[in-house]
């Protein structure tokens, strides 16, 4: 295989569809603005080619039909982010994978497999993976577990390195730290492509056995030192956690803890403190916080003993995407569960919260109205858009409709006869009475557009130019008529030839 070859075989996802992202100018963030849509075709080798050469951008779905994935990865936005400490971070733990500078200079951390995994187990132990490096709160990719594949869903797609491959800002980082070509990426991929066995046994260790039902935020700092700047944050919830541990010998615990993993310890006066404040009332984890939110396990959290439990969390929505039917089909993920939604269900909370119970067994907290309208907003501006079909639109089954008006009934023999609701086609346009068309939708059940939506539909085809006004004609006494009519492109017809069969007739001797 050549290195497009390679390439497309090593970002293998979805069957049937790719994305594709167009980039303003205009950045946000840290981040350039997107426009990200998802196309209903194969990722081809053109397309890789095209995107390797700098012309068009595109990028792959990790899951496939069968919700499983054969690569994955890590979505870091984090500005500025040392990639050259990142790589070293990741071989020092010894985890098969590729590091590439993103499009908006975060980090993608790819992993490549010999097989097929379950999206559930690669997410799964990604999630662990992206805790031990302090990334906790990244995004990763597949962003689901499972696709609605008979609903049109397709996932969420990731946008592929080395676009423009030869002064590409999507490079991967070499174990020198430095760029690494294309070519050195694909050595770099294979020789980091595992089998999912031997990728899902990585074993990260554990700081103790104290820490074995403890939250992994809690277990994994304590393995890696606590730094000054985290450490009242730290101490506060590893009080917590103690309390549920052992009620009777938790200030003893935590002392401990401090001067054991705290570097340097917090001040006894600080300890005392926050004692004092678990003596008052009943706290909970600060999920949220630094540094406890950068080594967060949420999945994992929840089966420890001494985890989040069911302590009520900010559910986690991810993953937004629309497809382009009328109406609307939106597809969204909770806490990595795909949730199927009409576009009132993404308006209202208390709705949202009923698809949840009826789709996911889950009912989550309802938010406040103008937090949720936040968390929609920010979810709409990277949202993925999935075409489809003409035909799943209005536009379309109007658009089909309108031919089937113009050619498919009993056509006008004259223009006399537009006054009887019949179309006429003369020189190239078809004319016809617009209540005459809105009763012909009508009878097909076509009640989707107003009076006034149809008539804009009808002046795009004629290129928004006038597309209304009289008929002149003369009738059967040669008397001239007016009528009100609108008009259009005439539709190309296929005209069909029926076949003949010629029987060869019998040579006559002379």
């Amino acid at each position: 295989m050549n290195l497009y070859e390679k390439f497309m075989v090593a970002f293998e996802g979805f069957g049937a569809a790719h994305g594709q992202t167009k980039i303003s100018e205009e950045r946000r963030a840290g981040k350039q603005k997107a426009h990200s849509f998802i196309v209903r075709q194969p990722l081809t080798l053109s397309l890789i080619e095209s995107h390797i050469n700098g012309f068009k951008g595109v990028g792959s779905i990790p899951i496939n039909e069968e919700n499983k994935c054969k690569f994955g990865a890590l979505d870091i936005d984090q500005y500025p982010l040392d990639l050259v400490a990142l790589d070293k971070k990741i071989r020092k733990f010894k985890i098969p994978a590729v590091v590439c500078r993103s499009k908006s200079g975060g980090a993608h951390i790819f992993f490549f497999f010999t097989e097929w995994i379950s999206a559930g187990e690669f997410r799964d132990k990604a999630s662990e993976i992206s805790s031990i490096l302090g990334f906790g709160n990244c995004e990763i990719f597949p962003k689901q577990e499972q696709v609605l594949v008979e609903r049109g869903d397709v996932g969420n797609f990731l946008n592929l390195p080395y676009f423009d491959a030869e002064q590409t800002m999507r490079y991967a980082i070499k174990e020198d730290g430095e760029e690494a070509t294309l070519e050195e990426f694909i050595e770099l991929q294979e020789s980091r492509t595992v089998l999912p066995k031997d990728f899902l046994s990585l074993d990260f260790g554990g700081s103790s056995n104290q820490f074995k039902e403890s939250p992994p935020c809690i277990s994994t700092m304590a393995k890696q030192g606590i730094p000054e700047g985290g450490r009242n944050t730290s101490m506060f919830n590893a009080a917590v956690m103690f309390k549920k541990m052992d009620p009777d010998n938790w200030k003893s615990l935590l002392e401990n803890f401090n001067t054991t993993y705290c570097v340097p310890p917090l001040p006894a006066s600080d300890i005392v403190t926050i004692q004092g404040q678990m003596d008052k009332k009943e706290y909970f984890y600060t999920c949220d916080q630094q540094p406890l939110c950068s080594f967060c396990n949420k999945s994992l959290c929840k089966t420890k003993k001494y985890g989040i439990g069911n302590q009520e969390q900010t559910m986690e929505i991810s993953g937004l995407s629309v497809v382009l039917s009328e109406p609307r089909v939106w597809f969204a993920d909770v806490d990595t569960k795909r949730l199927e939604l009409s576009t009132e269900d993404l308006q209202v909370p208390l709705k949202f919260q009923r698809q949840c119970m009826e789709q996911l067994n889950y009912m989550p907290p309802i938010m406040k109205n103008s937090d949720w309208q936040t968390l929609i907003n920010s979810l709409l501006e990277n949202v993925n858009e999935i075409e489809v079909p003409q035909e799943l639109t209005y536009k379309g089954q109007f658009l089909e409709l309108l031919e089937s008006y113009c050619t498919g009934r009993v056509q006008a023999q004259s223009a006399e006869e537009l006054s009887l609701g019949k179309p006429w086609t003369e020189e190239a346009k078809t004319y016809f009475k617009l209540d005459s068309l809105m009763q012909f939708l009508r009878a097909k059940k076509f009640d989707n557009y107003s009076r006034g939506q149809i008539q804009e539909r009808l002046k795009e085809l004629n290129d928004n130019q006038t597309a209304n006004g009289s008929k002149n004609f003369k009738n059967t006494k040669g008397e001239w008529k007016t009528v009100r009519v609108w008009w259009i492109p005439e539709f190309e017809s296929e005209v069909q030839v029926p076949s003949i069969e010629v029987q060869e007739e019998e040579e006559v001797p002379f």
